[in-house]
């Protein structure tokens, strides 16, 4: 969904710290020296920021196919072991803004580099987490020092690269995402199946430290970066005026939803597969994360979904595909389990894509605040998911789980509706705002 297409404003009553892409979505060179693909620098910027992806999620989710041991260690329940995830995906929630402040004030690079650098050293502590409760501690720590990197990393992207490679490379970003997530669940389970949950953290811990040091190395210094004011009234002003954006809204709540379906789904998976009538070993059960691929090939994708289908027809594919793989999950066949969790990864990773450029684009001031709000309301979703998709598991088993999800499709599709709606209307209506809405 462009700005224009749902009769949304781009830009509320500020003047913009970065440069404005031209807004008829034209990239023709001239002297506009953002990077674009093939050209000086992209390679480099690509590759940095999806290793930054992979270490974000390795060390997010790095307890999430473990739970099942965690619970064995400490004698808890599938709902408290959770809380291992819930506790990272809530401190990023919970940081993200105020870390994309700093990175308005001291730059996308060295806020991405600073995070990294306290998530990767607690990273390295993990393992030696006396209780649950320190656990869930240290985890919720991680996820407070990763949040100064997803928000400040789109930021980054709207400044440095050109509007029409902006959705291809914020999809090479989240394919790094889901890399991260594969790899880190993949190592674990059979890291822990040999040696245990420590071990296996820890080695995620160490995998981390090397992209971070090849981040850091790799990442072309900013061009196109304008220090902001870290001033609160400055900071709360933007931040109103991207909650008053009804696209914005929708935006946010859109990846909310996606991430409800997607945790949920994740963090109880490996009790299902350990269970009868399946019954799998660890190592098995981390490798049921290979499917990850397939998000890496759909977030990938996305620029070219919405080149074809419209943001709008992108998020609807991407809600049904993952409603689908919710539906075939529910089978006692392994096989159609597994198509099911390729489904539910594809779709998730793709909507995901859609949604977070489509924040990129409609914010013309303050984007570092605009991808903050998403990326709260996005590990909100993940930090819910977890939480009540477990307890979901416990009362009504994997079914409970399912339900959980169709319902946040659901969500997904109707909101997608009063976008389109919202189109109509503003095509409808004389004056500029219809104007751009034809337009786009």
């Amino acid at each position: 969904m462009s700005p224009a297409s749902t009769g949304a404003s781009t830009s509320v009553g500020a003047v913009p710290s970065v440069p404005v892409p031209d807004s008829s979505g034209s990239d023709t060179g001239g002297s506009d020296s953002r990077m674009t693909p093939g050209g000086p620098g992209y390679r480099r910027m690509s590759l940095a920021l999806f290793l930054a992806g992979v270490a974000t999620f390795a060390l997010l989710y790095s307890t999430q196919a473990l739970l099942p041991l965690i619970s064995g260690e400490f004698g808890v329940a599938a709902s408290e072991a959770s809380w291992t995830v819930a506790a990272a995906t809530g401190g990023l929630a919970l940081f993200v803004l105020p870390m994309s402040a700093l990175s308005e004030r001291f730059g996308r690079r060295t806020v991405m580099t600073a995070s990294l650098a306290v998530a990767v050293a607690v990273g390295l502590l993990v393992p030696f987490a006396p209780s649950l409760g320190a656990l869930v501690v240290l985890r919720g720590v991680q996820g407070a020092a990763l949040a100064g990197l997803p928000a400040s990393a789109t930021a980054y992207l709207a400044e440095e690269v050109r509007p029409k490679a902006l959705v291809t490379a914020i999809g090479l970003f989240v394919a790094g995402n889901s890399v991260g997530g594969m790899s880190g669940r993949v190592i674990t389970g059979w890291v822990a199946q040999e040696w245990g949950w420590r071990i296996s953290v820890g080695v995620i811990g160490v995998l981390a430290v090397a992209c971070a040091v090849a981040f850091r190395l790799l990442l072309p210094a900013p061009r196109h970066f304008t220090p902001g004011s870290l001033r609160p009234r400055v900071l709360l002003g933007t931040v109103r005026g991207h909650l008053a954006d009804p696209l914005l809204r929708r935006l946010y709540a859109i990846g909310a939803l996606f991430m409800t379906v997607f945790g949920g789904v994740y963090t109880v998976i490996g009790y299902r597969l350990t269970a009868t009538p399946f019954g799998l070993p660890q190592g098995i059960v981390g490798s049921i994360f290979l499917v990850y691929l397939v998000g890496t090939v759909s977030a990938s994708a996305a620029g070219r979904l919405v080149g074809r289908f419209g943001r709008r027809g992108a998020l609807y594919l991407a809600g049904g595909t993952t409603a689908a793989g919710l539906l075939l999950s529910l089978a006692a066949s392994l096989p159609l389990v597994l198509l099911g969790l390729v489904l539910i990864t594809a779709g998730f990773f793709a909507g995901h894509a859609v949604a977070s450029s489509a924040v990129g684009k409609t914010a013309t001031h303050g984007r570092a605040q605009a991808s903050a709000l998403y990326q709260s309301a996005y590990y909100i979703g993940s930090s819910v998911g977890s939480t009540v998709g477990a307890l979901a598991f416990r009362t009504g088993g994997w079914a409970g789980t399912v339900g959980v999800g169709l319902l946040a499709v659901a969500g997904v599709v109707a909101i997608t509706v009063l976008g389109s709606v919202a189109a109509r209307r503003a095509v409808a209506r004389p004056g500029r705002a219809s104007v751009r809405a034809a337009a786009h």
